[in-house]
């Protein structure tokens, strides 16, 4: 007999999003897939970047956890190597993703007695249904600037780094030329220089 408690509870299960979490490495990313609290998460490895492979597992996990398939999507990741755009293709694919601080979750990562992907992915699917039922202060979800916003930053950024390289080959440049007994005030003619220049005999 299915009592009204049951079918309340199937209908939440229905209509319920999805909560998927990204432990990402280099090689291989796990993914957590859960309906809510109380639930065993369901887990699986893919290769990292397989925008394709993800996708599949999510629709594999919306059957498996008795999800529709147009069940809404809420994930999360750790801000880290992979930058913004996998949050771009999340979201593109209609899937609501937070980009979280892994700074602002250290503390609760000291508190753990053993280190494993799985732990982590289990950890971060708690705090994604948490943070999604209103508690804001259980992470800081990072801002994620415009395409625009990001090349404009990278280009100065990379601007920055030339200068910095320019400035360490300037003085081992005038260090070698010194260790030689030689001088050569401005370097941007050096070339045209180079057949002008003695050691000392």
């Amino acid at each position: 007999m299915t009592t009204k408690a049951t079918r309340n509870t199937q209908a939440k299960t229905s209509e319920g999003p999805l909560f998927m979490a990204f432990e990402l490495s280099e090689k291989t990313w796990k993914l957590g897939f859960t309906t809510g609290p109380g639930q065993k998460p369901r887990e699986r490895n893919v290769t990292a970047r397989d925008q394709e492979r993800v996708l599949d597992e999510i629709a594999q996990a919306k059957r498996r956890l008795g999800l529709p398939e147009t069940a809404p999507v809420v994930s999360c990741y750790e801000a880290g190597r992979e930058g913004f755009w996998l949050h771009r293709f999340l979201e593109a694919h209609g899937i609501t993703n937070h980009v979280v601080d892994s700074s602002a979750i250290e503390v609760s990562r000291r508190q753990r007695r053993a280190k494993s992907d799985g732990l982590d992915v289990r950890k971060l699917l708690s705090m994604l249904i948490r943070y999604h039922e209103g508690e804001r202060q259980v992470w800081q979800v990072v801002h994620v600037p415009s395409v625009e916003a990001e090349d404009r930053r990278h280009l100065h950024r990379d601007l920055e780094t030339l200068k910095q390289e320019r400035g360490d080959t300037t003085r081992r440049i005038k260090g070698l030329l010194s260790s030689q007994g030689l001088r050569v005030k401005n370097l941007t003619r050096l070339p045209e220089q180079l057949d002008a220049l003695r050691q000392w005999p």
